[in-house]
């Protein structure tokens, strides 16, 4: 009895933590391209289990069929040279598997880096979002408001998120919309997204970047369009202004709630140029101090930290490599 209870322990964990796993976010998607990723996933995992199937299957087989009897005690197997046709299949299986998921993967990739079907005849929403530590800029350049550490998007939109960083590299990711993209310093990456279901999301920093980055978390609001007109009219008629010296501090600061502001940054300090910005002289040097003098400085208040001048080689000295050096002197 004794031997059994841990097997009883295991069965009666997974009783308790397999209902979890229905508030797993990438599995309970709300626009178009979380469900794209949702789809692939779930395929990727049957594929998985099938293989697995097969596997216990046939080694289950295998121990009952060819266990060791009392009755077989002197049965020796006689020598086999091997099958050909056992071999070309378990090469050939796995080769048409993987094949198989690699077309999806990048049919799936293809789709999701791009506007969803549903709304490729529409105008995108664009958002431009920023990062700073702890926090997040959402910048409206067509509604001229901006807000920080939330958002707010219509549904049945295309949303056209424009990424960077005043700091470290971040990973925007809002799980039941769509896939994460990193925002870098000096260049401009694009995360296309869309919600069909009004609700609330949980969006977060999904690059490890710091001790503050479990702060980095906000609400992705996807609303009707007629509650989303009325609430950037709410904007633009009770907050206030975001002068640059206020945009100044808010960089300076690591942990901030939720602000609302009649204006974005985006006036005065102006996010880097796209990718191919870095390029000069028709691409043959690269500039990678990339990005308006603004965008530099303001980078500045959350600078990468400096490389060390020493090295685990600095700390020990070693005579061979230095009498080395001087026989090469020598000659």
């Amino acid at each position: 009895m004794n031997k059994k209870g841990p097997l009883y322990a295991l069965f009666l964990s997974l009783i308790l933590l397999l209902p979890g796993c229905s508030s797993i976010a990438v599995l309970n998607p709300k626009g178009p391209a979380a469900r794209t990723l949702s789809d692939t996933i779930i395929l990727s995992i049957v594929v998985m289990l099938g293989v697995l199937a097969v596997v216990y299957i046939l080694y289950v087989f295998v121990l009952l069929k060819y266990r060791a009897k009392k009755s077989n005690e002197d049965y020796i197997p006689p020598h086999e040279e091997g099958n050909k046709w056992l071999e070309a299949i378990w090469i050939t299986i796995p080769i048409i598997i993987v094949a198989f998921l690699s077309v999806v993967t990048v049919k799936t990739t293809v789709d999701v880096e791009n506007v969803a079907a549903d709304y490729k005849d529409q105008k995108p929403l664009v958002i431009y979002a920023s990062s700073s530590n702890w926090k997040w800029h959402f910048s409206y350049p067509e509604e001229g408001i901006e807000t920080v550490n939330y958002v707010n998007i219509p549904v049945h939109r295309a949303v056209e998120f424009r990424l960077y960083s005043f700091g470290t590299i971040s990973s925007l990711w809002i799980p039941q919309l769509g896939g994460q993209k990193y925002a870098m310093s000096d260049m401009l990456t694009t995360l296309h997204l869309s919600a069909d279901t009004v609700g609330s999301y949980t969006g977060r920093n999904a690059n490890f970047n710091g001790k503050g980055f479990a702060h980095m978390e906000f609400e992705a609001l996807a609303m009707t369009d007629k509650d989303y007109q009325e609430w950037v009219k709410d904007v633009k008629e009770t907050a206030g202004p975001l002068t640059e010296d206020e945009f100044k501090n808010l960089l300076k600061m690591e942990y901030v709630g939720r602000k609302t502001y009649t204006n974005t940054h985006l006036s005065f300090s102006p996010p880097p140029g796209d990718h191919g910005d870095h390029m000069s002289n028709n691409g043959k040097e690269m500039d990678m101090d990339n990005g308006t003098m603004e965008h530099q400085d303001n980078k500045e208040i959350h600078p990468s930290p400096a490389p060390s001048s020493e090295t685990e080689f600095n700390s020990e000295p070693n005579p061979e490599l230095d009498e080395q050096s001087t026989t090469h002197e020598g000659h």
